[in-house]
């Protein structure tokens, strides 16, 4: 394939991965940390790295409920007998030597006594009066969780810009931490632009659409644990416009505005925004998605996104998203992406990154099987609500035979 038949629908088309290299170098992370309880720390980012400052478990405890045996040999063979000398529960220990050949009764998780070097589980001995005999053999270590086996005393355990999952959080409360240092949430101004949009609620008037980009916008953001400044829908005036951008530029650490960002009489975005602020970017080789826009307002970042749905969807979480993740301190992470044969033909023009819509299932016998929807338009937004990933389709390939391999992306939690 010739260099003129990559770029033969849109030569001058900025690349994706180009595009998106620029955008990122483009935002430096917001530096402003505040201290938070962990119970409301939840998916923030956090503004310092952790180390533990204790062993975890801070000592040797049991796997399971049984015997903590003193064994003075190699190991303890079936039909040998120990005598009971005590007990021990978690959060109670045993006080006291156990001497060679004696054991104590121990539940999970309590603390195994210095003497004993091994433990039982229950269902592998029997109990006659005070004395245990055991059932399986059984060898020093055995079923003893030791002191510092899951985390060591100055071990770094998380680092500044990770996002603290339910685990992660789980793991500081293990650690006894009862406060981290997180970075602020974003604020981030929405916005649509367009005559011809009304809001869910208001009458239909002839030749309107109800605005949808908002709601998807505004519920990823919301999962990104950003405060949105919603200024809801903007008529095509040049001047409720650029009313619309100083006001979200006075208030806010980003903008993002759909509509308004293509190349038809009444979308003015480009010409206000080059009045309030810059224009960095405009229009890439992406399908659907190619009308999006880049600046700044005041130096706030500004992402204009196309009007139809599917491209302002999918234009927000492939470009928008991981900036504003790292304006707000967040680092980056890798994606889980798949190779796979194509399940039928695919129709595509040689010039744009295409990121086509699809279903992700498990066949009765349980290989992974992939449906490519039919129907792939950027105004449809049905499709992207049934789709559980994307095809991403590289942008000098052109139409794909069923069997070629092709590389699918499953959504992250941000989307689906």
């Amino acid at each position: 394939m010739s260099s003129s038949d990559i770029t033969c629908e849109a030569p001058s088309l900025k690349p994706l991965e180009e595009a998106l290299t620029e955008l990122l170098n483009s935002v430096t992370p917001l530096s402003r940390p505040e201290h938070r309880p962990i119970q409301g720390a939840l998916d923030c980012v956090l503004a310092e790295d952790i180390h533990s400052s204790i062993d975890v478990p801070g000592f040797d405890n049991s796997a399971m409920d049984g015997y903590a045996l003193n064994i003075d040999t190699e190991q303890a063979e079936t039909g040998q007998e120990f005598k009971v000398i005590g007990q021990a529960f978690a959060g109670q220990s045993h006080q006291g030597a156990v001497a060679a050949g004696e054991c104590i009764r121990i539940m999970t998780g309590a603390e195994v006594p210095s003497d004993c070097n091994a433990v039982i589980m229950q269902e592998q001995c029997s109990l006659d009066g005070e004395t245990v005999r055991i059932e399986k053999s059984v060898s020093p270590g055995n079923n003893i969780r030791r002191r510092g086996n899951d985390i060591s005393k100055g071990d770094s355990v998380l680092k500044q810009g990770q996002r603290l999952s339910p685990a992660k959080l789980g793991v500081l409360a293990s650690l006894g931490v009862a406060e981290v240092q997180v970075y602020k949430p974003l604020t981030v101004a929405l916005f649509a632009s367009g005559d011809e949009l009304r809001s869910p609620g208001e009458p239909l008037d002839a030749g309107c659409i109800y605005e949808s980009n908002r709601f998807v916008v505004q519920s990823m953001l919301q999962r990104l644990g950003m405060k949105v400044l919603n200024l809801g829908i903007i008529k095509d005036d040049p001047v409720a416009l650029e009313q619309a951008f100083l006001q979200a530029a006075g208030a806010a650490d980003a903008i993002v505005c759909s509509g308004g960002v293509s190349v038809g009489d009444a979308d003015h975005t480009k010409n206000v925004l080059a009045k309030v602020g810059q224009v960095d970017m405009w229009k890439l080789a992406i399908k659907p998605g190619k009308p999006f826009a880049f600046g700044r307002v005041q130096g706030v970042p500004f992402f204009g996104l196309p009007g139809n749905p599917s491209s302002a969807a999918i234009t927000f979480h492939q470009l928008a998203l991981p900036c504003l993740c790292k304006l707000n301190g967040e680092l980056s992470e890798s994606g889980m992406s798949l190779r796979m044969a194509a399940p039928r033909a695919i129709r595509k023009r040689p010039g744009r990154t295409d990121f086509q819509r699809g279903v992700l299932t498990y066949s009765p016998d349980g290989q992974l099987q992939l449906e490519v929807f039919g129907q792939q338009s950027s105004g449809m937004l049905s499709t992207l609500a049934a789709a559980n990933c994307y095809i991403k389709i590289e942008r000098e390939r052109g139409d794909i035979a069923a069997g070629e391999d092709i590389e699918v992306i499953p959504f992250d939690r941000w989307m689906i």
